[in-house]
């Protein structure tokens, strides 16, 4: 990371990397997405889903545990690129935490949906700031250099405070005061810290779709989500020895007796 970059990412606790993959890389990740959407609404609806969880909402998918779906989305669990920014703000030994995939079709006539990462409210227990726990990294697959098209919002600095937005604001159904829509071209990539309020922006485009993959890490010593431990035993098992050191060792037949 430069130290621009790390300026930015404290005082705004997200950072926006444009065109951080390449136009054929995003191609590529564009066509096996809506090979795994039609397939995961495929077997959802037949109740045969067989890892995670599909969320189909019309013509709009969400899906979740994603990294046993394709090769190409394994692939960016441990993204050389990524690594030092991930190793930098996050710890020397991430662990994977959570992964998932949007293909939503506009426009659509829906609020915000303003919230914090991290169970019990966003960790919001373990006291103000709240720490680091969760380094998010989103993808657009999509253009989203114009605003309007359900873009990533959030409320820069937000990670940092110590009281929450107004009620009324989070159910504006419209961008309120202090809040910003990151636009970015494909294959740029947003890191964004758990305790950022964010959202997904409206729509007001009469056309098009958000594509977007995420990818969470967590500090090795968590064990703040199901995907950790959600796969089947053969995708454990022939995970590559650096995929594997982002898993628990218990996880693996033998267990990997190692810390981190």
């Amino acid at each position: 990371m430069t130290p621009a970059e790390l300026f930015l990412w404290e005082t705004q606790g997200y950072l926006v990397l444009e065109r951080f993959l390449l136009p054929e890389h995003v191609s590529r990740l564009r066509g096996v997405l809506g090979e795994v959407i039609s397939r995961r609404r495929r077997d959802e609806l037949a109740d045969a889903t067989r890892t995670g969880m599909t969320r189909i909402s019309g013509d709009s998918t969400r899906v979740f545990y994603i990294l046993d779906d394709a090769p190409e989305f394994l692939e960016l669990l441990d993204w050389a690129p990524l690594m030092p920014y991930v190793h930098t703000l996050l710890n020397a030994k991430p662990h994977h935490h959570a992964s998932d995939a949007i293909v939503e079709i506009g426009p659509l006539q829906r609020g915000m949906g303003w919230h914090l990462d991290g169970h019990d409210a966003g960790y919001r227990a373990l006291g103000v700031p709240i720490p680091l726990l969760q380094l998010k990294v989103g993808y657009y697959l999509s253009d989203m250099t114009e605003p309007g098209r359900g873009n990533l919002c959030v409320i820069a600095g937000s990670h940092r405070t110590r009281s929450s937005p107004d009620p009324a604001d989070l159910k504006n159904p419209a961008l309120f005061e202090g809040a910003h829509q990151v636009c970015a071209p494909p294959g740029s990539a947003i890191l964004f810290h758990n305790a950022l309020w964010h959202s997904s922006g409206p729509w007001t485009w009469p056309e098009g779709a958000r594509e977007m993959l995420y990818y969470a890490y967590e500090h090795p010593w968590m064990m703040a989500s199901q995907e950790h431990w959600g796969y089947p035993h053969e995708f454990y098992q022939r995970l590559t020895p650096a995929q594997r050191s982002f898993f628990h060792g218990f996880l693996f037949d033998p267990p990997e007796q190692r810390w981190g």
